[in-house]
């Protein structure tokens, strides 16, 4: 059984101040690409690692691929125009069978370990399809968007929610399957799991962590570089 991970890395980051997309801003003095490929580069199961980017930066990845050590590990494929499409291509360029894991990782969730790792492969063995993911802590309401704001519909137990994180894994042709499914009717899901929920297949959930934060806005680097330096310690 092979383990392949994908990582989607072609989204231009709108919501990050800065000139380039994140997931190549520094992190520690490292691109947060780099940090997030090497955390799956340290997992002996992982057996390969696909990067999906933009065509302008297909060279540019290659070439910190290289000068980091990696390129043994990863390989650098053309993404899409959204997440789904960038997975799509990814999974094209595998030479998995039915029952690989796939392992699908949002790039700028630098902070992943090994151990969620390991739990995520584990899960997928046993159910054929898991989340990362944390239990709600805050109350949550469901609302109505009008023009004058929102106003709450209703108040959901948070025993029934579950704040999804990545990796998310799946065999590889369960996954294909949905994602073949999902193109042919015109679905866009929100991430890899809305999918195969989709396909009427269930999803199991590991527990997650909260500093396997995904950064999206200037202050998320700071908390970043500070459980960073926690870990040196």
């Amino acid at each position: 059984m092979q383990v392949f991970a994908i990582l989607p890395a072609a989204g231009l980051g709108t919501r990050m101040a800065g000139p380039q997309p994140k997931q190549f801003q520094a992190l520690n003095g490292l691109p947060i690409l780099i940090h997030s490929l090497r955390a799956f580069a340290a997992v002996p199961r992982v057996t390969a690692i696909y990067v999906a980017v933009r065509a302008p930066d297909v060279d540019r990845v290659q070439a910190q691929v290289a000068e980091y050590g990696l390129a043994d590990r990863v390989r650098v494929v053309e993404g899409g125009d959204n997440r789904q499409e960038s997975v799509s291509h990814a999974l094209a360029a595998l030479a998995a069978e039915a029952d690989d894991i796939v392992l699908v990782h949002d790039a700028v969730r630098p902070l992943i370990d090994a151990a969620t790792i390991d739990r995520t492969i584990d899960a997928v063995i046993e159910f054929g399809a898991a989340i990362v993911g944390l239990p709600a802590v805050d109350t949550i309401k469901q609302v109505e968007r009008t023009a004058h704001g929102a106003l709450i519909t209703a108040t959901i137990p948070r025993e029934f929610i579950v704040l999804a994180q990545t990796p998310q894994g799946f065999r590889y042709e369960l996954l294909k399957t949905a994602f073949a499914e999902a193109m042919a009717d015109g679905f866009i899901g929100t991430d890899e799991a809305s999918v195969v929920e989709r396909a009427g297949l269930p999803v199991a959930v590991v527990h997650g962590s909260q500093v396997n934060l995904k950064i999206t806005q200037p202050g998320d680097l700071e908390l970043a570089e500070f459980y960073l330096r926690q870990r040196g310690r």
